[in-house]
C-alpha cells in the first residue's frame, strides 16, 4: 500500500503545471484520492445484472470510516439494484441547516470488446487516468472524499453539518437520487460535484471555468398514430406511418422560442470573451436581445451552444407496423426534450401538437425519473467562495455562472427548492471529453489542484 501511494504521488506531481504547484495539497492527500479514484474504478457499477455499486459504497464507506468519520455517521441504503450512501460530519451548530456535497458512483455501460482498455481496469498513461467513470465521475469523488479527509485529520471542525452523499442510478432512473433529495430537503445549499468544470484550450492552458446554477428539465413525449389497417395491395389515403413521418417532419422544422436568463446571460456574456469572430459577435448579440435573428441562427448551428438559447426537441425513437405486407395500424415515435428552466413541460407538449398539426395523432408525457426545476439563485456567498477557491488554484482563470443542457441529481434538490450548484474543479480539453463514451480519460494533474480547491470551497461555506 504504501509503495502504491508514493508511486501515485510522483504521478501526480510530475503532472502538475508550474502555475499549480504552490497549490498543491499533501502528497498523501493528492496520492489517497488517486487510489480511491483507480480502486472506484474497478467496480463494475453499472446497472443490471451484476451492478456492483452496492460494493463499491461499502469500500468508500471504509475510507471515510478509516479517515475520521464514525461507522454510524455513514449509512449504505440499498435501492433495487443499487445503492446509495449519505456521510454525515456533525458541525458546531446544530441549528445551522447541512451543506451538501452531492455526486454519483454508478456509471454508464461500456462493452471491454470496444475499449483500446478495459473500462474496469483503470491506468494512468500519459498524464491521464483512464477508465469508465474517470471522467464522470469516480475521480471527482475521490477528490472530494480525500479532501474531507484532510479537512478532519488537519482537525477542522465546521459550523454546520458537512453531508456528502452519492447516489446510486443517477445515470439511469434517478430513483435513489430523489430519495436522497427527499432526506436533504432541509439542506442550506447542495455541491452538485457531477457539474460545472474547467475547459483547457488544445495547448493545455486553462481558459475557463464555470459554475452551473440551472439544468434543463428533461422530458419524453410519445406520439401516436392510429389506422384500421389493411391489406398492403390496397393503398389508403390515411397511412399511419406516413401521417407520424409528416408529423415528426414538422416538428424537426420547429425552433422553440429562444430564451435569456439571468446565468445564461451571464454565461454568453463571459464566453464571448473566449471566442473570436462570428461565434463571439454572436454570444454578445443575443445576450444584449435574444431575438436577434442572426445571433440565434450562428448559435443555433453550433451543437455546443443551441442547447443553451432555450428549449430543444429531438426525435429519438420510432416505431410503426405490425406486418410488411399490411398496412400499418399504429406508428408510435419518442420525442426528447430539453426545457429551458421556467417553462411547464406541459406547455410544450401542448405546442408539439400544434407544430405537428395532425389530428389523428395523440401525444402523452411518458418522462420517467424527472421533474422540472427552476434556476438556482446567483447567491453571493457561492459565487464568492467559488471565485476564490479558483483564484487560488489557477490564478487569473475567468469564473463564471453557466446553465447545464443535460440532467443531474441538482433536479431534485431544486424540485424541493433547494438551492444546488454543478462546481467540480476538473478541467478538461475538449477533444478529451469522453464522458460516456469510448476510452474516457481525465487528466490527473486535476487532482492536487482539486483538492485545494474544494478544500477552500468546503470551509467558506461550512463556516
Amino acid at each position: 500500500m504504501r509503495q502504491m501511494m508514493t508511486m501515485a504521488a510522483a504521478v501526480i506531481a510530475a503532472a502538475l503545471p508550474v502555475s499549480t504547484a504552490a497549490a498543491a495539497p499533501r502528497d498523501d492527500a493528492a496520492a489517497q484520492a488517486l487510489d480511491i479514484a483507480k480502486r472506484a474504478i474497478a467496480f463494475r457499477s453499472v446497472a443490471g445484472p451484476g451492478n456492483q455499486t452496492p460494493q463499491l459504497a461499502a469500500y468508500l464507506k471504509s475510507v471515510l470510516v478509516a479517515g475520521g468519520f464514525a461507522a454510524n455517521e455513514v449509512t449504505i441504503t440499498p435501492i433495487d439494484d443499487t445503492a446509495y450512501l449519505v456521510a454525515r460530519w456533525p458541525g458546531s451548530d446544530p441549528k445551522a441547516k447541512p451543506l451538501v456535497i452531492s455526486g454519483h458512483i454508478d456509471v454508464v455501460e461500456a462493452k471491454p470488446a470496444d475499449w483500446q482498455r478495459d473500462p474496469f481496469t483503470p491506468v494512468v498513461e500519459n498524464g491521464y487516468l483512464y477508465g469508465r467513470g474517470a471522467t464522470d465521475m469516480k475521480l471527482d469523488a475521490a477528490v472530494a472524499m480525500a479532501t474531507l479527509i484532510a479537512m478532519k485529520r488537519d482537525s477542522y471542525r465546521p459550523r454546520r453539518d458537512i453531508v456528502l452523499e452519492f447516489s446510486g442510478d443517477e445515470e439511469t432512473r434517478m430513483k435513489t437520487s430523489a430519495l436522497i433529495a427527499e432526506q436533504l430537503k432541509n439542506a442550506e445549499m447542495v455541491i452538485n460535484i457531477d457539474g460545472g468544470g474547467g475547459r483547457f484550450g488544445e495547448d493545455g492552458k486553462a481558459q475557463f471555468f464555470t459554475w452551473n446554477g440551472a439544468e434543463k428539465t428533461y422530458a419524453d413525449f410519445e406520439l401516436t398514430v392510429t389506422n384500421p389497417g389493411g391489406h398492403s395491395s390496397a393503398p389508403r389515403p390515411a397511412n399511419a406511418i406516413n401521417q407520424l413521418a409528416a408529423a415528426l417532419v414538422r416538428i424537426g422544422n420547429y425552433r422553440f422560442t429562444p430564451q435569456l436568463s439571468d446565468i445564461t446571460k451571464t454565461f454568453f456574456q463571459e464566453a464571448a470573451k473566449q471566442q473570436t469572430g462570428e461565434l463571439a459577435a454572436a454570444m454578445r448579440a443575443f445576450a444584449a436581445d435574444p431575438t436577434d435573428q442572426k445571433a440565434i441562427a450562428t448559435l443555433a448551428a453550433n451543437p455546443a451552444y443551441v442547447g443553451q438559447i432555450g428549449t430543444t426537441c429531438v426525435a429519438t425513437m420510432v416505431s410503426g407496423g405490425h406486418a410488411i405486407n399490411a398496412l400499418p395500424q399504429r406508428a408510435t415515435a419518442n420525442i426528447n426534450c430539453r426545457i429551458f428552466p421556467g417553462t411547464k413541460p406541459a406547455d410544450v407538449m401542448a405546442t408539439l401538437q400544434q407544430v405537428a398539426a395532425e389530428p389523428a395523432m395523440t401525444i402523452k408525457d411518458v418522462t420517467e425519473g424527472s421533474v422540472a426545476n427552476d434556476a438556482s439563485p446567483m447567491r453571493a456567498d457561492l459565487v464568492a467562495a467559488v471565485t476564490k477557491a479558483m483564484a487560488a488554484t489557477r490564478p487569473g482563470v475567468p469564473v463564471f455562472p453557466s446553465m447545464s443542457a443535460g440532467a443531474s441529481d441538482s433536479m431534485w434538490f431544486r424540485y424541493h427548492h433547494v438551492p444546488s450548484y454543478g462546481a467540480s474543479p476538473t478541467f478538461i480539453k475538449e477533444s478529451d471529453d469522453f464522458s460516456h463514451g469510448l476510452n474516457e480519460r481525465t487528466p490527473v494533474e486535476n487532482i492536487a489542484p482539486g483538492i485545494a480547491y474544494y478544500r477552500s470551497l468546503f470551509t467558506d461555506l461550512s463556516k
